[in-house]
């Protein structure tokens, strides 16, 4: 039962991931909002994922990790109401910044109480991956879910099915789910996080609103300066802390830092141009919601499929060539969509995307391989932690920087077609010239020594982040 309740919650998280891009170009069209309205009603949530990700999993060790699965199970079905209920795009947007909140604690909570649950390797292996074959299943429901549901109720619907499984969450977990909690759990490193989710925002709002207001107006001057002061704050508090939230000691690691970086290039070609696979469909195709949806099922399927060897295929090759291959693939198929137009036949545009999807299936869990390779043994879930997180900050930037590369050429007098290509050409090349960082300088480096492996004492039982890294 508790197998069963942890994969319910996280499949409930990622299936928010992708069912919104579903409902996007409904969105727009009934609550009357722009494309930025649109890029702050994926990255509110996006933002607040990427930002509480590492604390949500100290924060569940600490004070335990029935209580706030619970409670993120409780934020989250409550933002969802919020957000099918929402008059306005501003609403949605509040909305979304609760469901951000609520799936930081939900998401990382899940996998700590597996963790106490199957105290053994090979048991808590076995169910880790009953946990991400099941809860991956909302990748792929996401896009023909929000296609049905939009094509049937219009864009509420999307939010109204979490009702129901946050309700059988709640009631099934109370009674059946037991609280662990690590007493050895670090302190809470609230500074270092309330100044890395100010610094993401700034920047995030200054990438967003500067296609519309203009890259020189003074509140977008004003956001850069704000989030440049306040990274710097960051780094300067993260040095200071005895148990950071983010280790910096561990990016003298140049396997862990070309990792990391790699991943911020995946989040944000990934989910950069995801956010405009179904209104290329809609708007540029002419295509319905419904078929939209349909439509963009390759790249998701194809990365279900394909992520599951991938870290065979590391194994046995090496993590520079399988991430190398896999970048150079997925730019290229980046590239290949910036080509296509209106009257470009389906048959000639979902290939495109599946190569897309094959490409970052083949990055992603070798880069997570590569960052834990670079660390203690006893930090290896903490450097998966810090993976998933740069990939949601990579995610949170891909919306902001493509949607602004869509709105200046719009600007200029371009039709949102030419945006949208310029927009593919742009992720592809960036992810092509990623390829070439990681082939050159994705190599072995020596785990760290001494001191590092005293940073984050874990106590009896395997905290959240280092299940995280047991499941790749």
């Amino acid at each position: 039962m508790l197998l069963t309740v942890t994969c319910l919650g996280q499949f409930m998280v990622l299936l928010d991931n992708t069912i919104v891009g579903a409902a996007l170009p409904d969105m727009q069209h009934r609550l009357h909002t722009q494309l930025t309205g649109l890029q702050w009603i994926v990255d509110a949530y996006v933002l607040l994922v990427a930002m509480l990700l590492l604390s949500g999993g100290v924060f569940a060790d600490r004070f335990g990790r029935k209580r706030v699965y619970l409670a993120g199970a409780v934020v989250f079905t409550a933002a969802s109401v919020l957000c099918s209920l929402a008059p306005s795009a501003g609403w949605l947007i509040a909305g979304r910044v609760l469901q951000g909140i609520g799936a930081s604690a939900l998401s990382p909570a899940s996998l700590a109480l597996l963790a106490a649950a199957y105290p053994v390797p090979q048991e808590r292996i076995k169910a880790i991956g009953l946990w991400a074959g099941f809860s991956g299943i909302g990748l792929v429901a996401g896009p023909v879910a929000g296609g049905v549901l939009t094509d049937a109720f219009g864009w509420p619907a999307i939010f109204l099915v979490n009702l129901p499984i946050g309700v059988i969450l709640l009631l099934v977990g109370l009674r059946h789910l037991d609280e662990s909690r690590n007493p050895n759990a670090p302190a809470i490193d609230i500074p270092g996080t309330v100044l890395s989710v100010l610094a993401v925002g700034a920047l995030t709002y200054g990438l967003t609103e500067g296609g519309a207001r203009g890259w020189t107006a003074p509140a977008i001057l004003g956001s850069f300066a704000a989030a440049a002061i306040l990274l710097a704050g960051f780094v300067a508090v993260e040095a200071r802390r005895s148990a950071p939230m983010l280790p910096l000691r561990l990016f003298r690691q140049r396997l862990f830092t070309v990792s990391n970086t790699a991943m911020i290039v995946v989040g944000f070609a990934l989910m950069g141009s995801s956010f405009f696979f179904s209104q290329f469909f809609v708007y540029v195709q002419g295509s319905s919601i419904l078929r939209a949806a349909l439509q963009t099922l390759p790249a998701s399927l194809a990365m279900v499929i394909v992520s599951p060897f991938a870290g065979r295929l590391a194994a046995r090759y090496g993590f520079r060539a399988v991430v190398t291959i896999g970048l150079a693939l997925a730019g290229g198929g980046l590239l290949a969509l910036g080509m296509v137009h209106a009257d470009t036949g389906y048959g000639n545009v979902w290939w495109r995307l599946g190569v897309v999807g094959i490409g970052f299936a083949l990055a992603m869990s070798p880069l997570t391989g590569a960052a834990i390779q670079a660390v203690s043994p006893q930090e290896g879930g903490l450097a998966s932690g810090i993976s998933s997180t740069t990939r949601q900050i990579g995610a949170v930037l891909g919306v902001a920087v493509l949607g602004a590369v869509v709105r200046t050429r719009q600007s200029g007098g371009a039709s949102f077609e030419t945006g949208l290509d310029s927009a593919f050409v742009a992720a592809g090349t960036v992810t092509l010239a990623t390829a070439v960082f990681t082939g050159l300088w994705l190599a072995r480096s020596k785990p760290v020594e001494g001191s590092a492996v005293q940073h984050r004492s874990t106590g009896p039982v395997t905290t959240s982040n280092e299940v995280s890294a047991n499941s790749r």
